[in-house]
């Protein structure tokens, strides 16, 4: 690398998976032969999503950012021979979707630094991906606790004459699992014709929709069971089970560039009949024991704030002689009052500057960078915000709107608190499978 001989970024305990609301902190080690000129050095912390129309391009069609949060290091002078480390620290927001990479898009997460040289000479990048795991929690989903449950009936003809129908019903125990649980499937066939039917077969389904322009499915199947066919005339009963593999958790809201959704397949090979059961997958298992939530259905409008009309008088029997009723005098209106003279007094747009004392600056450091002190511990720095990290020193900018303004307080940041242990499972990688794949 020339004058640069060591750039790279080092996560704290090597961690390489994380949970939205975490932060992630590393350190940032530079190592150079001589002296390098820079305008500025800079980490940044970038969650993005990216789809695309052709097979295993990056070339994006369509991208969608998360978050991108940045840490400037040093502004503008000369990073000196040696050996320099920065630390850094970034808090992921508390919602973000589980990483992701398949054949038509992906969904990436990383750490990048970046030193910015002057003009004609070269700029040094380098990034350090991580991954991301959302959670699912089944138990929060309307109706997760019912069967998914469906039928439908199929003419059954041969050589072009009717010979009869073919009715399918089938249903699964619940609609939500996560990797390891046992699907149960349970079928039932009545062949109301002379001829046989195909064999059955009942199929876990995953369909990933890439939304370009012109959205692209990927539909492959994740496992499969078959069984007999159904005479004639009889009506037979299917049951089975389908044990989920390691899959990516469904989505649960929808306009993402990538919306994974699953379903079971129940078909017969002949005659082409087939329906489908929509299901879940999640991270946290339906528990039986919990009330499911409430559907909630459309807001009822507010009940509008008109006046209560005045019951009507109950009708009175009149009396003999009554006096004749007189109106009030009508008052003359009072006129309207005059306008005060508005106040031409401005206020100021800014407080004088004789009211705070002299703030003290940011040590200049004669075009020379010193060594940052490594700090054990960090503020977290918010995605929305920009910042500098801790412990460092940068050269004071001329300025002629006054003093420059009071640091911020790191009580103001949220710390986290839950730690995610590194040995967490990565998400699967639907770039390669064993199962066939197909497009729709």
């Amino acid at each position: 690398m020339g004058k640069l001989q060591v750039f790279e970024i080092t996560l704290n305990n090597n961690k390489t998976v994380y949970s939205p609301g975490e932060s992630v902190s590393g350190i940032l080690k530079i190592s150079t032969a001589q002296p390098i000129q820079c305008k500025e050095i800079k980490v940044n912390c970038q969650g993005f999503c990216g789809v695309t129309s052709k097979s295993n391009d990056t070339d994006w069609t369509e991208e969608e950012q998360y978050f991108s949060s940045s840490v400037s290091i040093a502004d503008k002078g000369t990073l000196k021979d040696g050996e320099h480390s920065f630390p850094f620290k970034f808090l992921l927001p508390a919602a973000a979707p589980t990483s992701f990479e398949g054949p038509y898009g992906q969904i990436i997460y990383r750490v990048r630094a970046f030193i910015d040289t002057p003009r004609f000479a070269k700029d040094y990048k380098i990034e350090k991906p991580f991954s991301m795991t959302n959670t699912v929690n089944l138990n929060e989903i309307p109706g997760i606790q019912e069967p998914s449950s469906s039928s439908v009936t199929k003419n059954f003809s041969y050589m072009l004459v009717k010979n009869g129908t073919v009715e399918l019903k089938a249903k699964t125990n619940m609609r939500g699992y996560i990797a390891g649980e046992i699907i149960k499937v349970f079928a039932e066939i009545e062949n109301k014709s002379e001829k046989s039917t195909g064999h059955v077969v009942a199929s876990l389904m995953q369909k990933i929709t890439y939304n370009t322009k012109k959205p692209t499915n990927d539909l492959r199947s994740v496992a499969e069971v078959e069984g007999p066919g159904v005479k004639g005339g009889q009506k037979t009963e299917w049951k089975e089970q389908i044990i989920v593999p390691p899959l990516q958790l469904s989505s649960l809201t929808d306009g993402n560039l990538i919306q994974i959704c699953y379903y079971i397949q129940v078909y017969l090979k002949y005659p082409e009949v087939s329906l489908t059961l929509p299901i879940y997958i999640g991270s946290v298992a339906v528990d039986p024991t919990q009330p499911p939530p409430s559907r909630t259905g459309p807001p009822m409008p507010a009940p509008r704030n008109n006046p209560t009309p005045a019951p009507a008088p109950s009708p009175v029997a009149a009396p003999a002689e009554s006096a004749p009723q007189t109106l009030p005098p009508r008052t003359t209106p009072k006129p309207a009052p005059k306008p005060r003279p508005r106040s031409s007094y401005t206020s100021p747009s800014a407080p004088p500057s004789d009211l705070y004392p002299e703030l003290p600056g940011v040590a200049n450091y004669s075009e020379e960078m010193p060594k940052s002190p490594l700090h054990g511990s960090q503020t977290p720095v918010s995605p929305n915000a920009f910042s500098y990290a801790p412990g460092l020193s940068f050269k004071q900018k001329p300025s002629s709107l006054g003093p420059s303004a009071p640091p911020l307080s790191s009580s103001t940041i949220p710390q986290d608190t839950n730690q995610m242990s590194s040995s967490a499972s990565l998400p699967p990688n639907n770039r390669s499978s064993a199962y066939p794949h197909g497009m729709t």
